[in-house]
């Protein structure tokens, strides 16, 4: 016979193992304690001003999930999947149309509407402002805007524009201003005009190839035309765990070799320092290449919401690698992006 202190002891070890299966269940799908007590931090989330959706509208690279947006929907995903706050940016096709003053105009549309989204809800929403870059010298003022009278959290920038990528010289003022504000960039892919509309298989879009290709391309144009070392205090944050430059960074690298003066310390040593978002790349194939590169720390968690997927789901398969710890998750769902947006500690 048991006596009632062992049937105590017997009752709230079963209880006890039973909440730590169902935490655990949770846990893998993404909610359970971070949905009652949200920690995660998306640093890829995409918003749609009115003002961009209808001069958007019908052109190319557009995803339509994006023109349906509204910021409940964005708060809805990230309260299931126990986001604490979303740092949003504009997305393709982005602002620049060949059009100076539609890019200045949309450019300060956008992010007035931003920062109003986040002076509604300071603690659930950041901003990257977007710019009118080609413009270099509307970008310039843009940035001032941005950050003295917005107050914004970062900038946000495509990997190209037209046909000049990031790295282009032409650029070198803004660069510089971002450095002097230690600013923290996120890059967005894009597709060049060379790529956008090449048949190459039946079925494919931009984003099945270019858009990793054209991160690749801004990320050499940063580090090969010097301005990676010539602006260490510019944070970049780069999309889709880097493109392919994780798979290409040993044969680049070796390029890297021929530009001493540019690279003095190779190209790697370069990568080491960026950072790199998780949306679109949860999956060990991107993320083994991405860890032979970078440390967890430079790993930050993004969705690429609403086209990207819901923040349950990349929680879920970010977990389902099983290539990082749990000291290893908390580092990427919260503790990276606090070190670079201290607001939200």
């Amino acid at each position: 016979m048991i006596d009632t202190s062992r049937r105590t002891f017997l009752t709230n070890a079963i209880s006890v193992a039973l909440a730590t299966c169902y935490t655990q269940s949770l846990r893998a799908q993404g909610v359970g304690p971070s949905a009652t007590n949200p920690r995660r931090i998306d640093v890829h989330h995409h918003f749609a001003p009115p003002s961009w959706v209808t001069d958007v509208n019908g052109r190319p690279l557009l995803n339509a999930a994006n023109t349906r947006w509204k910021p409940e929907h964005s708060i809805e995903d990230m309260d299931k999947g126990g986001v604490a706050a979303s740092v949003i940016s504009i997305t393709n096709p982005g602002l620049w149309f060949g059009d100076v003053a539609q890019s200045r105009r949309l450019a300060r549309a956008c992010n007035e509407y931003g920062a109003q989204l986040v002076q509604d809800h300071p603690t659930r929403f950041g901003l990257f402002a977007a710019m009118p870059l080609p413009d270099v010298d509307a970008t310039l003022s843009e940035i001032e805007f941005a950050y003295d009278t917005l107050k914004v959290d970062g900038i946000g920038l495509f990997t190209s524009y037209g046909d000049q990528w990031l790295g282009d010289p032409a650029f070198r003022p803004v660069m510089a201003e971002l450095n002097r504000r230690k600013a923290v960039v996120s890059v967005h892919p894009t597709a060049a005009n060379c790529c956008r509309n090449l048949e190459y298989a039946p079925g494919t879009s931009a984003s099945s190839i270019e858009y990793g290709t054209d991160t690749t391309r801004a990320i050499m144009g940063i580090a090969f035309n010097g301005d990676a070392v010539r602006f260490p205090d510019i944070r970049f944050i780069w999309s889709h765990a880097g493109g392919s430059v994780p798979f290409l960074a040993d044969r680049i690298d070796r390029a890297g070799n021929r530009a001493k003066e540019a690279l003095p310390n190779g190209f790697s040593a370069e990568l080491k320092k960026f950072y790199y978002d998780v949306a679109g790349a949860a999956n060990r194939g991107a993320l083994v290449s991405l860890l032979e590169l970078v440390e967890t720390s430079q790993i930050v968690f993004g969705t690429d919401f609403p086209p990207g997927g819901t923040s349950s789901d990349v929680a879920r398969d970010l977990a389902d690698t099983g290539l990082f710890s749990e000291s290893d998750l908390r580092a990427i769902d919260r503790e990276n992006a606090v070190s670079l947006f201290p607001r939200f500690a």
